[in-house]
């Protein structure tokens, strides 16, 4: 895996409870200096926290984190040299949008000269598209239009880093989809380090030059889109990105290199999968086979050469726009499909199909644990 570009935040055995809950639980993380790094992860997760901890606005029990390589420990908040857009967007609503972006560079730490002001204030309006609405109250301003002051505010003021806190989750979708393409064009024109925190896995694959993935309080994996993607260290992982989400199939390793699912109702060759821990695998091993719903196709050999067979029938189909999720019933098990509409006409319920997948695009995971995902065999 390539390593970072040198770090800009550096995080280091970060562990901070809140009484007897433990939010970070000895965090590390690099974030590369320029780079746009998101941080992914559900509620509860750590995912603020972290941001929190870098600006300076919580105080860790343990462990160190760094800025441009100076440890920040004992350094202010306003010392560090971040901004940070929170997902409350904490405007002052009686102000005009123009004030409201003007706020950070009044303060006594930048105190720009009004001409200068005015020019970044203008510049960072017409990026964002809201120079028209400038002169307005913040309160008579819509959610989207809200939320574009909100990073304005962030992106005006001279920053080392800025940190935000899932900055698009009050949107609806067709306000996020936009956003998302201006903050990734906005990220382009900055080159400011940014952290950008989001349980949103579109979001991460869409933004993240790389992305982490956070769980109790710990960085599981880091990465490109494409290694998040096609090489999850875990089921947890691999489970948080794509939709419809991984499939993922309980099963057996046999004495012959084979996938036997739970109740062997079929078999898959591991040919793909030549790691010594499935070599060497006890049979009757238990372990877990992964396949996205977009590397499945209908049809017998729709693939080509080499690719491999399974045979069920038809539970349910659900159209997804140009395309159609089909669920398959293998024996007493489901698999999910997402193939162009027109392949799916006239499928019914209980209709015999056949499925086809490459062997490569085939992921083997050991058994999940009664709290602990299985990790990927073969990394």
């Amino acid at each position: 895996m390539p390593s970072a570009p040198t770090a800009a935040i550096s995080l280091r055995g970060i562990h901070k409870s809140y009484g007897k809950n433990k939010a970070l639980d000895g965090l590390d993380l690099d974030v590369g200096e320029g780079e746009f790094f998101c941080l992914l992860g559900p509620s509860g997760a750590g995912k603020t926290t972290t941001l929190k901890t870098v600006a300076g606005l919580e105080e860790p029990q343990s462990g160190t984190v760094s800025l441009d390589g100076a440890d920040m420990t004992g350094v202010e908040p306003y010392d560090r040299g971040v901004a940070m857009c929170f997902e409350s967007y904490a405007l002052y609503p009686h102000r005009s949008a123009y004030d409201n972006l003007a706020s950070p560079l009044r303060s006594p730490r930048y105190k720009l000269p009004a001409t200068q002001a005015r020019e970044r204030i203008g510049a960072i309006a017409d990026l964002l598209g809201i120079g028209a609405l400038l002169d307005r109250p913040v309160g008579r301003l819509s959610n989207g239009q809200r939320q574009r002051v909100a990073l304005g505010r962030v992106l005006v003021r001279p920053a080392r880093a800025f940190l935000l806190d899932e900055p698009l989750s009050h949107l609806d979708a067709k306000l996020r989809q936009a956003m998302r393409a201006e903050l990734k064009a906005i990220g382009a024109v900055q080159r400011t380090t940014t952290l950008y925190v989001t349980h949103d896995s579109v979001e991460a694959l869409a933004l993240g030059d790389r992305i982490g993935v956070i769980r109790e309080g710990r960085i599981v994996q880091t990465g490109t889109r494409e290694e998040i993607w096609h090489q999850p260290s875990d089921t947890f992982v691999a489970r948080s990105f794509g939709r419809p989400r991984i499939n993922l199939l309980p099963g057996t390793v046999t004495g012959h290199g084979t996938f036997l699912s739970a109740d062997r109702f079929f078999e898959i060759p591991l040919t793909s999968v030549t790691s010594d821990a499935v070599r060497s695998a006890v049979p009757g091993t238990a372990v877990q086979i992964g396949v996205r719903p977009r590397d499945l196709s209908l049809g017998s050999s729709a693939l080509g050469p080499g690719s491999i067979e399974l045979t069920g029938t038809v539970y349910i189909t659900e159209v997804l726009g140009r395309a159609t999720e089909v669920t398959v019933r293998l024996g007493g098990q489901h698999l999910s499909l997402v193939v162009p509409r027109a392949d799916a006409a006239g499928l019914r319920p209980d209709a015999p199909v056949r499925l086809s997948v490459r062997p490569e695009s085939l992921l083997l995971f050991e058994a999940d644990g009664p709290d602990l995902p299985g990790r990927r065999i073969g990394a």
